[in-house]
């Protein structure tokens, strides 16, 4: 369900009132900067609670110079003209500055670069050469801890790669062990099962005192 419409009136109540009147404020509040950032419009806001309490906004360095600009705005209320007038040298000055800060700026790049520099007195070039000086050491100190970081970072990666090898070479020769002690077992085995195979004596032979075997007494019987 929806917020059902509130009566536009005075709120009685004073604990609901202030609560209203914070709410309100935000929201005001917020509107006033979203205004000023979507619209690029330059707002000025200023509230005075019940309590004499003021609260403002302004997207402007001051809220005076809005409300200076607003004076000399509405110095003639019926003609628009010097209004449109304060605002277009409002602009020209501003459109002024830009164009000033980006001349500037370019002259600087121009400088870094090592362009432009017949125009600069001993002193400003001096103080150019100390501007480089420190952005090259802070070039260098970073560029000096990212070194330090690779080779953090590869001497890491190397004590890995030595433990996987010791991990292998010692599952090698676990292997090679086990592979052995089933070869030696595998051959006494086989070597067993081979005496056992071997018929040593012949059924009809039997040793006699002497240590000879000698025939059977039932093939030396003759008849």
């Amino acid at each position: 369900m929806g917020r059902g419409k509130i009566e536009i009136k005075r709120i009685e109540n004073t604990t609901n009132r202030q609560v209203t009147f914070c709410k309100r404020r935000n929201g005001l509040l917020k509107k006033a900067y979203e205004l000023s950032v979507l619209c690029d419009a330059e707002v000025a806001l200023i509230v005075f609670s019940s309590r004499g309490r003021v609260y403002e906004f302004s997207n402007n360095n001051s809220i005076k110079g809005t409300i200076e600009r607003y004076k000399k705005a509405s110095s003639d209320g019926t003609n628009t003209a010097p209004v449109i007038l304060t605002n277009a040298q409002y602009y020209q000055q501003e459109s002024a500055k830009l164009r000033q800060q980006i001349q500037m700026l370019q002259n600087s790049n121009r400088n870094i670069m090592g362009d432009g520099l017949s125009s600069l007195s001993i002193k400003e070039m001096k103080q150019l050469e100390n501007r480089l000086e420190r952005g090259i050491a802070r070039i260098r100190s970073k560029k000096h801890e990212m070194f330090l970081a690779e080779i953090e970072f590869l001497q890491r990666r190397e004590v890995e790669l030595e433990n996987e090898r010791v991990f292998l070479r010692t599952k090698i020769a676990e292997l090679e062990r086990i592979q052995l002690t089933n070869m030696v077992a595998g051959t006494g085995l086989n070597t067993i099962q081979a005496m056992d195979s071997h018929d040593f004596l012949p059924p009809n032979m039997v040793e006699d005192g002497t240590g000879c075997s000698r025939p059977d007494k039932k093939l030396l019987h003759l008849g």
